[in-house]
């Protein structure tokens, strides 16, 4: 048997489950090992995984118990945190265990493989806060994040327990998270609740998608003023799936204007001058990890969104 196997890879050699019988390869190399779904089938097109000694295609349907080899990607180190001041962003408060910002756009929350712009996390460090040391080594201290394109209220934890605390609260929903959106049309009814599984994208690695079988996904919301082209909303998600309002509104084709990757209107969007979604954070209010007392903290419009609801109301 010839192997395509490149030296110095981390080679794995399992039989196919029974749960993945009839499955394209492809999806089954990215169940088994945890890759996106493009990862995988670069990794098949490279002839990287073999089905009983066999190079297939991504499309070959695998069978339960054929014998599959793969040769997986050396792991990429860790994006590391750079100091960065990052013009724009506000401290709004801090003390010796949170440290809420309000974050521009363009700004992500933490380092990862691929981005080379801004960090909330590189800021902080610009600026000499000590972030907790809890978490992965890039997001340190990270217990919610927002999109880059997205502006608003954040908080990151600053002491050990803080960032216990918080994260605990996040998972069981004792945050009270709101947003603003202005999405195309008009939704009915104008106040609701959209319930829909949200997963990966299952052909776009960079979207997400409601999916069946996804992670569960609640997003409230109530509209606070109608335009012709447009409505502006007020958010409150339960869960806090990755862009969960933005795929929500998506799927009821209303995505939030602007947001082209989510199939928003780019003749509107231009009109507005917007280059990313009318998505904010408007406020965040949850447990203080340390005294219990409730703290509320609230970020006003930036420019541009500002600027494209003036338009909207002329």
């Amino acid at each position: 048997m010839t192997s395509a196997f490149a030296a110095g890879g981390d080679h794995r050699s399992l039989p196919v489950p029974d749960g993945l019988d009839g499955m394209r390869l492809d999806q089954a190399v990215s169940r088994l090992f945890g890759l996106s779904r493009t990862a995988a089938a670069a990794l098949v097109d490279a002839g990287d995984a073999l089905v009983d000694g066999t190079v297939r295609a991504n499309s070959h349907k695998v069978k339960a118990g054929s014998w599959l080899e793969v040769t997986l990607p050396a792991p990429v180190a860790p994006p590391t945190v750079v100091p960065q001041a990052v013009p724009g962003l506000t401290v709004v408060y801090a003390d010796d265990d949170i440290v809420v910002v309000d974050k521009p756009v363009g700004v992500a929350a933490h380092p990862s493989p691929g981005w080379t712009g801004p960090t909330v996390i590189g800021a902080l460090a610009a600026i000499g806060h000590r972030i907790s040391t809890s978490g992965a080594a890039e997001r340190q201290g990270v217990v919610h994040r927002l999109d880059v394109g997205t502006t608003g209220i954040m908080a990151v934890a600053k002491s050990e327990q803080a960032y216990t605390a918080l994260k605990r609260a996040f998972k069981y929903r004792e945050v009270e998270k709101r947003y603003h959106a202005v999405v195309q049309g008009h939704p009915d009814p104008l106040r609701g609740t959209i319930d829909a599984p949200i997963d990966r994208h299952p052909h776009h690695d960079y979207r997400w998608a409601v999916v069946t079988g996804g992670k569960p996904s609640i997003t409230h919301y109530d509209t606070l003023e109608a335009f012709p082209a447009a409505s502006l909303l007020d958010v409150r998600l339960e869960t806090g799936r990755t862009h969960q309002i933005r795929v929500h509104f998506s799927t009821l084709r209303h995505p939030c204007v602007g947001d082209i990757t989510y199939g928003a209107d780019p003749t509107l969007s231009a009109r507005l001058g917007l280059s990313r979604q009318w998505l904010h954070a408007r406020s965040l209010s949850f447990a203080h990890p340390r005294t219990g007392d409730e703290v509320t903290f609230v970020s006003e419009y930036p420019e541009d969104l500002a600027r494209a609801l003036e338009i909207l109301r002329d």
